[in-house]
């Protein structure tokens, strides 16, 4: 399963320095505050509950199939973390024993075609731990429909959505299912989406699609209802309607977006030609947010999405000033994002069918054939030099070796459907365990050590990249780069070997510009009283 998608967070305040929280909730009868499960903790919704859960007096622990995925997170020391998926029964019994309330922030979107089945079991089995468990409570964030529209007319992602929120709400346990339309706030897939648009294109050739009135919602209140709801009396068992204070379409919010980041007033011109697999394509050539992920995005853009009640707010109330509008939600994250405070991405969780194999044992590895390239390089640099140029690799930086040969095969991918370049990076000097970076995912990180990249881009096989630091006998540092490949089949063997000719130019040039470049900062820098270099 993936985690959640419909956005993340730009924060933990709200401009004030505090994110505004519903009151601590009631404790068990021994005394002891309630324990929440949460599911999808690595992405972008469920990377910012958990923090928010903790500091409102919530005890958390977060399901997760790789669990050292979180091992960095700020907050990672003050839960409890299991590993498990939603989809398997043994393990969710498990990790709900001795929970109050159970957050569901996946689904099976990109996963295949049977996605929505996939989505059905899952809830079902969901639900029904939950109530053996003797969980009181189910909380799942989905999406928001349009009135008067069959759900069997629905995109299947929206579609999916409502059927999860169907099967939780009938599972027997207590469910609140908040419905969301675009969720504002940086790093989520539906604000770079528009971002990106708004930004590169002064003048657009339009879907008819951003004629459809929408009602956004601040990341933080989501993420403020979704605290609160852990607190909501026993026989509330229904869906709730979550959306901001302003109304508008698609082309209104690229026009006010322009406006609150300073950029002229942009031309906009739907034509009514345009398919939801030309717009994800169109989505993908301009934004960071690959077409996989921008057809959902703008299937569910096809039917008006208004809220249709506000109930949530008698059990939840408003802060005084009331719900974050769409301008300052703006303001907010475009703060977040020049001040490189984006804690979670649209990109953090894993993409759907990438490898999530580990770096297979080596040498005595039994899976077959697995090529190498591997390069060292001594550099008259301390560690530390070197150590900074590795971390910050990728984005804006690039990958330290011929540019167009990066960006050729970052283009190739997009065009069959991966990644691409695009995904930049969470943070522009630190990484951390589960971060995209590029078209790669740093699988490990020692610092000062080790970086190693998972490729995600299509491939017949799977890649890894290892970038090191060590020093050598004579104390000499040394750079050390390793790329691996495990090809699939026959294709993955000629892929390799077509590749290989360029492995000098791409790999060697990346090697040794790597370590100009360590070579360069340490100078500007001024000297060391110990490089750890010897002449």
């Amino acid at each position: 399963m993936t985690d959640l998608d419909d956005g993340s967070d730009d924060g933990s305040d709200d401009g004030s320095g505090e994110l505004r929280l519903p009151d601590a909730p009631d404790r068990r009868p021994d005394g002891s505050p309630p324990r929440c499960l949460v599911t999808g903790a690595t992405g972008y919704i469920g990377g910012r509950l958990v923090p928010a859960l903790l500091d409102s007096g919530h005890r958390v622990r977060a399901l997760a199939r790789t669990p050292r995925k979180l091992r960095d997170y700020p907050w990672a020391d003050r839960v409890e973390v299991v590993r498990g998926d939603v989809t398997d029964a043994a393990s969710l019994a498990e990790a709900m024993r001795d929970v109050d309330v159970a957050y569901y922030l996946v689904h099976a979107l990109g996963s295949g075609a049977d996605f929505e089945e996939t989505d059905r079991r899952a809830a079902r089995t969901f639900g029904e731990q939950a109530r053996a468990a003797g969980v009181r409570r189910i909380v799942y964030l989905g999406g928001l429909t349009p009135a008067g529209v069959p759900e069997r007319s629905l995109s299947p992602h929206l579609r999916s959505r409502a059927e999860v929120g169907h099967i939780l709400l009938d599972s027997g346990v207590p469910t609140a299912v908040l419905r969301a339309a675009i969720v504002i706030g940086s790093g989520s897939a539906s604000f770079e989406m528009l971002r990106y648009l708004t930004e590169r294109l002064p003048l657009m050739i339009t879907p008819s699609w951003v004629r459809t009135r929408i009602q956004p919602v601040a990341v933080r209140d989501v993420v403020r209802y979704l605290v609160g709801c852990a607190a909501l009396p026993d026989e509330v068992n229904r869906a709730f309607d979550i959306g901001g204070p302003d109304v508008m379409t698609y082309r209104d919010m690229m026009q006010r977006y322009a406006r609150v980041a300073g950029l002229r007033r942009r031309l906009i011109l739907p034509v009514p030609v345009l398919t939801p697999t030309l717009s994800s394509r169109w989505v993908g050539l301009v934004t960071p947010v690959p077409s996989s992920i921008a057809r959902p995005l703008t299937e569910s853009l096809r039917h008006e999405v208004v809220c249709r009640e506000h109930d949530i707010k008698e059990y939840v109330p408003d802060p005084p000033d009331g719900a974050i509008g769409f301008d300052r939600a703006l303001r907010l994250a475009l703060k977040r994002i020049q001040e490189a405070r984006v804690d979670t991405r649209w990109s953090n969780a894993s993409v759907p069918g990438a490898p999530s194999d580990p770096l297979p044992t080596d040498p005595d590895w039994a899976g077959g054939s697995l090529y190498r390239d591997e390069r060292e390089l001594a550099v008259p640099v301390g560690p530390e030099a070197l150590w900074r140029v590795i971390e910050g690799i990728g984005g804006e930086n690039g990958w330290y070796s011929f540019p167009l040969a990066w960006a050729v095969r970052g283009w190739l991918d997009r065009l069959v459907g991966g990644v691409g370049l695009r995904r930049g990076r969470r943070d522009a000097q630190r990484l951390r365990v589960g971060d995209s970076l590029d078209f790669w995912r740093v699988e490990e990180i020692v610092p000062g050590e080790l970086l190693r990249l998972r490729a995600e881009m299509r491939l017949p096989g799977l890649a890894w990249l290892e970038l090191s630091v060590r020093r050598d006998e004579r104390g000499r540092t040394v750079y050390g780069q390793r790329a691996l490949f495990h090809p699939r089949g026959l294709p993955g063997h000629a892929y390799w070997w077509s590749v290989w000719p360029f492995h000098s130019v791409v790999f060697g040039g990346m090697a040794r510009n790597i370590t100009e470049a360590a070579a360069a900062e340490e100078k500007q820098r001024g000297p060391v009283a110990d490089s750890g270099t010897d002449n």
